[in-house]
Order: C-alpha cells, then sequence, then structure tokens
C-alpha cells in the first residue's frame, strides 16, 4: 500500500468524484480508476458505492479514509520534522488543547518564542481529554494540553500557573441566575449540557455521592456550541468560567459553584519521545517560564 495511493483515495472521498480528484491531483480518472481497483483488490474490500453523478464510501471506505488520514498526517509530520533539522528559523510543531482560559500562558509563550524563530509554525487542534490522548499517542501530536493530572507512568508534564474556576451557564431569566453561587442541590431536576470528563470526573469531585441525583442530559467538548444550546433553553451548562462571555446580547450570565471546584492545566508529552529540533525548543521555552 503506497502513500501516493492514499492519498489519491483520500482526495477522491473528500470531491466524491474521479474526476473532480484527477483535476485536483492532476492524474487521469483512468489512472485513479486503475489505482482504486488494485487499492480494493489488495484490501479484499470495495471501497466506493458508485452512483450516477458521484461515490459515496462504503463502511470499508469509510474505515479507510480514517486509518489513511492517520497515515498520511504521520508521514508529512515526520517530513516536516526532517525537513526541519537544518533550519532552525522554523519548523511545525502540533498540539492538541482543552479550552481554558489558561491557553493565553501557552499562547503568550509561542509569542516570544515566533520573534526568535520567525518561520515557526504552530498547529492546534481542541478537543476534550480524550481527543488530545488519542491524537497524542498515535504520534500525531507533539504536546497535549489537558486539565487532569496525567498518568506519570505514560506522560511528562509542566503544571501550568494558574487555575480554571467551575461554575454554571444560564440564561440570565433562569431563577437561579438570582443565586451568588450554585450548590448541587440547586442543581436537582435541573437539565444539565458539560463535557463527558465533567460529567465522570469533576462533578463527583465537586460534590460527591450528591452526582447521582444531577441530570446530565447532553455532552459538548465545545463550549460555545455548548452555549448555543443553553440559549436555546435545552438546559444549564457546568463549565469554565471565562470561556464564553456573558453579556446582555446573548442573555447569559454565569454563577461559580460552592463548593468552590477548580482544574489546574497540564502541558503533557509522551515519556521518551523524540522531539524535532523546534519542538524541543519550544519544550525548553517553556520549561523555562
Amino acid at each position: 500500500m503506497e502513500i501516493r495511493v492514499l492519498r489519491y483515495f483520500l482526495e477522491i472521498a473528500r470531491q466524491g468524484s474521479m474526476t473532480a480528484a484527477g483535476q485536483t491531483l492532476h492524474v487521469s480518472q483512468s489512472a485513479l480508476s486503475r489505482q482504486m481497483k488494485e487499492l480494493e483488490d489488495e484490501l479484499g474490500q470495495k471501497l466506493f458505492r458508485r452512483g450516477s453523478r458521484s461515490l459515496s464510501l462504503t463502511e470499508a471506505g469509510i474505515l479507510l479514509r480514517g486509518r489513511a488520514e492517520d497515515i498520511v498526517g504521520m508521514v508529512d509530520k515526520t517530513a516536516d520534522e526532517f525537513g526541519a533539522m537544518d533550519d532552525l528559523q522554523g519548523g511545525d510543531v502540533y498540539l492538541g488543547c482543552a479550552e481554558s482560559c489558561l491557553m493565553a500562558h501557552i499562547a503568550r509563550i509561542i509569542r516570544n518564542f515566533r520573534k526568535k524563530y520567525p518561520l515557526f509554525r504552530y498547529h492546534i487542534v481542541s478537543g476534550d481529554w480524550t481527543v488530545v490522548l488519542d491524537r497524542l499517542d498515535r504520534g500525531l501530536l507533539d504536546f497535549g494540553v489537558v486539565v487532569e493530572m496525567p498518568d506519570s507512568d505514560r506522560y511528562q508534564y509542566l503544571e501550568l500557573p494558574g487555575a480554571d474556576t467551575w461554575g454554571v451557564l444560564m440564561p440570565a431569566g433562569h431563577p437561579l441566575a438570582g443565586k451568588r453561587a450554585i450548590r448541587a442541590e440547586d442543581l436537582y431536576g435541573q437539565e444539565l449540557i458539560c463535557s463527558e470528563h465533567a460529567a465522570q470526573a469533576d462533578i463527583p469531585r465537586w460534590c460527591g455521592a450528591q452526582a447521582d441525583r444531577l441530570k446530565v442530559t447532553g455532552t459538548t467538548n465545545l463550549a460555545y456550541n455548548g452555549s448555543i444550546f443553553v440559549r436555546e433553553g435545552l438546559g444549564l451548562m457546568l463549565s469554565f468560567e471565562h470561556l464564553i462571555s456573558p453579556s446582555a446580547e446573548n442573555g447569559l450570565v454565569f454563577r461559580p459553584l460552592e463548593p468552590r471546584l477548580e482544574s489546574h492545566l497540564y502541558l503533557i508529552w509522551r515519556k521518551y519521545q523524540v522531539f524535532s529540533p523546534i519542538a524541543q525548543r519550544l519544550l525548553d521555552a517553556f520549561c523555562a517560564e
């Protein structure tokens, strides 16, 4: 299985058309068709459903697309790393980051780092704990930024300064908006939105056995999307302060939890990881802070 053929497959999957993919790749339709037939023969599976005007992926094709994206991404990342070994003016670094106002600390370090290495490029993937660790473990990221103490047997880490404060985002007209802070019993009977990780770890850490009496009816890994659901009356969102700015325009207010609940932010990387030169220098910059 050649990387070139996987790139062809991914472009066809994106375009939904051999003809359109061929124009983008500057490869004839007949050549693409032949390559895809050989790929299907090699895998022993049909990858495409052929309609009158377009192509769609079979179940096997969907599986291959996920694998091919990882493989091609890893190849491109490796090529970038080797290409940057003799060019310490720049290079590419990949970070997977949780949503947090503490990301400003990361941003300031990168801003100063780019003054010294003007050709440095950063690529940020936003996601929750599971998304970041999955991509880090598969070698698609150089660093992760997460809001839970990492497993020290698998990862090395730096704790970043500051802490995020938990609270409840709700419509300004909600009965709980008049409270100074929100206790667990205030949320009994309320429909709640939060991340899956918060439901499994942070809420029990806050209210212990009372967590069983709270009703999480929706989960999200992006606060902005969750805030839209709050505005539309689908529930109250447990989230960090400052991720969404309450205002008259969005009609939302934020109230902290009581007792106070905080989360810390950690920069993590795999144990025994070998970094590209630019990634190592960025890590040195983080460690120097």
